[in-house]
């Protein structure tokens, strides 16, 4: 890992009632618009699916760089996210609660414990999840993968 503080540039582009084109230096452009929630589309990324990804990838990320620390062997991991947005007690519009649901599998059900407790791990680790004002609820699915 290279040595802190790490930065990261994205540029966004749009016209007055274009979607928004975003892009960074060495990756592919993706478009965005408002989701159909807000009078979007809904048949893009938006801003609010976009946030809900970002914690999804970076929970897989964490996971992965915890397990293979602690040698867990897993063959799969689906993390699926769905973000709620409603107006807080002071009436500002924001992500109220982000709730992962997680399946994981191992090669070994000795690991099941092993891999529960880095699952936990993984969500106080997340460089995302932690950058936000609220904490995902993680709901855990860990099975074991038959031998063929």
């Amino acid at each position: 890992m290279q040595p802190f503080p790490h930065r990261y540039v994205v540029r966004a582009k749009a016209s007055e009632e274009s979607p928004i084109v975003l892009d960074s230096p060495g990756l592919d452009v993706l478009i965005s618009a408002p989701p159909r929630e807000f009078e979007g589309p809904g048949t893009m990324w938006s801003p609010e699916t976009l946030l809900v990804g970002a914690v999804c990838d970076c929970f897989i990320l964490t996971f992965r760089a915890i397990s293979r620390a602690a040698k867990l062997q897993w063959t799969q991991l689906t993390c699926q996210g769905t973000g709620t947005v409603a107006r807080d007690s002071e009436g500002i519009t924001r992500f109220t609660a982000i709730d992962l649901k997680v399946q994981l599998e191992v090669t070994n059900s000795a690991e099941w414990e092993k891999a529960t407790q880095l699952l936990e791990k993984t969500k106080k680790s997340c460089l995302v999840s932690n950058s936000l004002r609220l904490t995902p609820s993680l709901h855990m699915d860990v099975s074991v993968k038959q031998a063929a």
